[in-house]
């Protein structure tokens, strides 16, 4: 009986020992949910500040390994010229490479988009629309490149059929792309080409 009594208070005694300790002598799983993000990739209505002067655009972001849009405001012409869609590229490309103002990096966006990348004239037999980068489209991370195409995608540089046609400095020919939704959920992957249409100069008969 002594003994029994004895191995009774030695388990009790040992019980307290372990939770004076703050160690558990059972673990039960318990599911928490997802852990609460700190990027939610929206800009409370606290931090847009002032409406900025210039015409309203729309501009992809990378956020949580996402394409994800933001207003800005860029100087874009006001009245349509013939190299209109290209003023309207450059204007936004300059807003692709702009450090993103604190509100947008507190909420998680970023550009992948580095300088330089400035955008030139076409060269004879491009395709209708076609807009010649100073960088190959291909040396560009596939971020950088789907930030591009799906900002212009969306705006008067992208070409009549609603693609964006790009060519680099070398002697490739361009190729068109689109901003699908793959391109916004997976800008890590590259992004598939397709065929441009041709010039109207090189689809005319002699």
């Amino acid at each position: 009986m002594r003994r029994k009594a004895w191995a009774l208070t030695a388990l009790a005694g040992g019980a307290l020992l372990l939770a004076g300790c703050g160690i558990r002598t059972t673990q039960v799983p318990v599911d928490a949910g997802p852990a609460p993000s700190r990027m939610p990739c929206e800009i409370r209505g606290e931090n847009l500040g002032q409406t900025p002067k210039g015409f309203p655009v729309r501009v992809y972001l990378v956020c949580a390994s996402q394409l994800k849009f933001v207003d800005r405001a860029a100087e874009l012409p006001s009245t349509p010229s013939p190299d209109d869609r290209i003023q309207v590229a450059r204007a936004l490309l300059a807003e692709l490479q702009r450090t993103p103002p604190a509100a947008e990096r507190e909420a998680g966006f970023g550009t992948d988009v580095r300088g330089p990348v400035a955008i030139g004239d076409p060269r004879p037999g491009d395709p209708q629309g076609a807009l010649r980068l100073s960088r190959q489209p291909e040396d560009l991370p596939a971020e950088a490149l789907a930030q591009i195409v799906c900002t212009f995608a969306e705006s008067r540089a992208a070409a009549a059929d609603g693609s964006v046609i790009l060519a680099g400095p070398g002697a490739y020919p361009p190729r068109a792309y689109a901003c699908s939704d793959a391109a916004r959920n997976r800008p890590s992957e590259p992004l598939p080409t397709l065929t441009p249409s041709p010039s109207p100069s090189s689809s005319s008969s002699p």
